[in-house]
């Protein structure tokens, strides 16, 4: 169960496709996932809001996002809508020719809010689109920055042009801030361009312990630095699924080692203003590693 400094910081979880399709189309899912939210302290979702094996719930049944995100609001839980996926290999929506969908994944999101009610919105957007997975990283990775700056200012004016309120940031990796980059004739590391951008971020920041210089701490010190410096807000990611090298996920220990690791990075954290909590990667995966954990006590 989450505790102590890391429970009062807040806790979002990132929920991909069909898991989010099954809360929003079957009501015991619903039952369970809000259930599990409240279990694990939970008070952010971030739910996937974007077509998945042949569906558009988003543009075409928008009723289930609506009883859906009026349920969580009523059970205490903000909802982002979840935009990117490897099922749609959305890391090419950095590329030009792939601008036009892109916009489109986030004009949805902003068309459903602008017909729900206001218990029925989303609260903000988390957008995954991680230019380092292309093929094409180590040949073009400056210019494949470029054009990800690019797609974020496109979809910030898209937000800006509607009137819109709800906030939106992207889910980025720690090591942003060790990377310079000359972009619309500012020279800056990537991560203060990104933060610069957006009004959040929630920072990829995987690894399986808090404190040490490759630790959870260290990691995120600059990126906190600089989204405090901005007035910009940064939420910790970490992992609980299966991954390599094993120090990125806490898949291979356990959740009072979890509970510890982010309870001493909280304290570490402690009041900075650019502290907005931690969030896990991902919800079914959470459920599967705690069930693991537990069984063998």
């Amino acid at each position: 169960m989450a505790s102590g400094a890391a429970d009062a910081a807040g806790r979002a979880v990132w929920t991909w496709e069909s898991a989010s399709y099954e809360m929003l189309e079957d009501r015991s899912a619903a039952d369970e996932a809000i259930a599990f939210a409240h279990a694990q302290h939970i008070d952010t979702l971030y739910l996937y809001a974007d077509a998945f094996a042949g569906r558009t719930l988003i543009a075409t049944r928008r009723e289930t996002y609506r009883r859906l995100i009026r349920r969580l609001h009523a059970e205490g839980i903000r909802t982002y809508a979840l935009l990117g996926s490897a099922f749609l290999h959305t890391e090419a929506y950095v590329l030009p020719e792939k601008r036009t969908a892109a916009l489109a994944m986030i004009r949805r999101v902003l068309d459903y809010n602008a017909t729900a009610a206001a218990e029925e919105r989303f609260d903000g957007i988390n957008l995954d689109i991680e230019p380092h997975i292309l093929a094409e990283w180590d040949t073009r990775k400056m210019r494949l920055l470029e054009d990800y700056l690019e797609l974020g200012q496109a979809l910030m004016d898209l937000k800006r042009a509607s009137g819109q309120t709800l906030e939106v940031g992207p889910a980025i990796p720690f090591w942003l801030d060790g990377i310079t980059l000359t972009w619309r004739g500012r020279t800056m590391s990537v991560a203060e361009h990104v933060l610069g951008l957006y009004d959040y971020a929630a920072l990829m920041d995987y690894r399986d312990h808090a404190l040490g210089a490759d630790g959870i701490v260290s990691h995120a010190e600059n990126n906190l630095a600089i989204a405090r410096r901005l007035h910009r807000r940064l939420v910790i990611g970490v992992d609980v699924t299966p991954g390599e090298p094993q120090k990125v996920s806490f898949d291979h220990l356990t959740e009072a080692d979890l509970e510890r690791e982010l309870g001493l990075a909280a304290v570490e954290f402690g009041a900075d203003p650019a502290f907005a909590g931690f969030a896990i990667h991902h919800f079914r995966g959470y459920q599967a590693w705690l069930a693991r954990d537990r069984r063998r006590d």
